[in-house]
């Protein structure tokens, strides 16, 4: 097979340069391996946590979770929490989620709607700026001791398409910039307008970088997910950087991989996708070269009789996963029917277990036809009205989380991986130019821990 790493895949060659489906320019990073200790060491893990987590924006939630004034939530990173509060003025405002008093966790719940924050150890209340509203036997204390007056400590605090975002470094670079895509990118799906209809946040036994490395290349779908070469083009994908370790992965969906036996046949999965675009799979009488084509013609269609305006995406985007990476640690895999939110959030303690949220977001479906795909993998009864917004699902680290197939296959896989990467015969990981996010990803984090960001 001819490859040419400058390029590799493309999606669509014909199209326009300052499209978002174009080809990003090549990045060099370089063919260097790194010491696997970054997967293991506790050292490695301090200095991330000072040196990039504390300096890096953050994305701490999405907006839908903050739709009325007093709606917070909090996030959990490293050994803080953050809590983040919709003001009645409608911004969004982030504190350390401490009271300033004795260092109580001011809010214990995850989410909720308060006029006010209430410590539950001496009563001290604080509103959404921050400032304290009463302090409990006020004349009690000496008046130096309360100046100026203690309030919550914030941080920077800003929304972007939807997603609310945090940084701990007190100079923060401009959000947008730090991002690293292109402008329009993430508005492009509108999650403004989308809500949460399933939160699962499942411990796995592994570094949370080997989470993020699986999660950023499609060559390992023939070996651990080979059910996917039915509905996937695993060797046709286009990958993408930009800069500030941001990343893109086109995935083609709706054609049989190359790897397949069988090229012509519709099988099982191609149906299956033919039938949740509309399309009756029996009376279809093409081959499956003539799915990918189809399903495009029938979304763009169906958009039309819902009322819903897809003609800022392309005809491949209303059909392909653009999984699209934002550094430090989130993927999120990008369709016009809602996204797949997910975040690598390292174990405050232990560099070998990482926390793996995942959260799933619609459009909501008060229209009748507006529900997502069969393979979206929501359990069957999940409320999609948009009307409630469901608890956050725990699973603890040994239990199984009902991911689906493919995710339950990747939490089974990396704990052996994290063995494997403290075994003296392994010398640091070989990139192929199928691994280029993984390579661009690793870059960045050490620009951070060399102190050049």
């Amino acid at each position: 097979m001819k490859y040419d790493y400058r390029s590799g895949a493309v999606i669509s060659p014909d199209a326009p340069a300052d499209s978002l489906e174009a080809k990003a320019p090549y990045i060099d990073n370089g063919t260097s391996r790194r010491d696997p200790s970054r997967y293991y060491s506790k050292d490695f893990m301090q200095r991330e946590w000072e040196d990039m987590w504390t300096r890096s924006w953050l994305i701490a939630g999405v907006s839908s979770d903050l739709r009325r004034p007093g709606a917070y939530f909090t996030f959990d990173i490293g050994g803080e929490s953050i809590l983040v509060v919709r003001t009645k003025e409608g911004a969004v405002n982030a504190f350390y989620n401490v009271c300033p008093h004795r260092g109580n966790r001011l809010v214990l719940n995850e989410r909720g709607t308060l006029p006010a924050f209430s410590c539950s150890f001496h009563s001290w209340r604080f509103n959404h700026q921050g400032e304290a509203l009463e302090i409990t036997d006020r004349e009690t204390f000496r008046p130096q001791t309360l100046q100026p007056c203690p309030s919550l400590t914030a941080l920077a605090c800003e929304e972007h398409a939807g997603l609310v975002f945090i940084c701990m470094n007190p100079e923060p670079p401009p959000l947008e910039q730090a991002i690293g895509l292109p402008p329009e990118y993430l508005p492009t799906y509108e999650i403004d307008k989308m809500v949460v209809v399933r939160h699962i946040s499942s411990e796995w036994a592994a570094n949370w970088k080997i989470g993020v490395d699986a999660f950023y290349e499609s060559y390992h779908l023939h070996a651990v997910h080979p059910e996917t070469s039915e509905i996937m083009g695993d060797l046709q994908v286009q990958y993408d950087l930009y800069p500030n370790g941001a990343s893109r992965m086109i995935v083609p969906f709706g054609q049989v991989s190359p790897r397949h036996h069988d090229q012509l046949s519709v099988n099982d999965g191609l149906k299956s996708m033919l039938a949740s675009a509309g399309i009756d799979p029996d009376a279809f009488s093409g081959t499956a070269a003539d799915v990918r084509e189809a399903l495009h013609r029938a979304k763009r269609a169906r958009a039309e009789q819902l009322g819903l305006d897809y003609s800022k995406f392309t005809d491949y985007q209303l059909i392909d996963s653009w999984a699209t990476g934002i550094f430090p640690n989130v993927q999120i895999g990008c369709h016009p029917e809602g996204v797949f939110l997910m975040r690598f959030l390292p174990h405050p303690q232990d560099p070998e277990r990482f926390y793996y949220d995942n959260i799933t977001m619609i459009r909501p479906s008060e229209v009748a036809g507006r529900q997502p795909p069969d393979w979206f993998g929501l359990p069957e009864g999940t409320d999609t009205s948009g009307n409630t917004r469901p608890a956050t699902e725990h699973v603890p680290l040994g239990e199984p989380a009902n991911l689906g197939l493919v995710l339950d296959q990747d939490s089974f896989l990396l704990p052996y991986q994290q063995k494997g990467v403290r075994s003296r015969g392994f010398k640091g990981a070989i990139f192929s130019e199928q691994e280029a996010r993984l390579r661009h990803f690793h870059t960045e984090l050490d620009r951070y821990l060399e102190g050049k960001k």
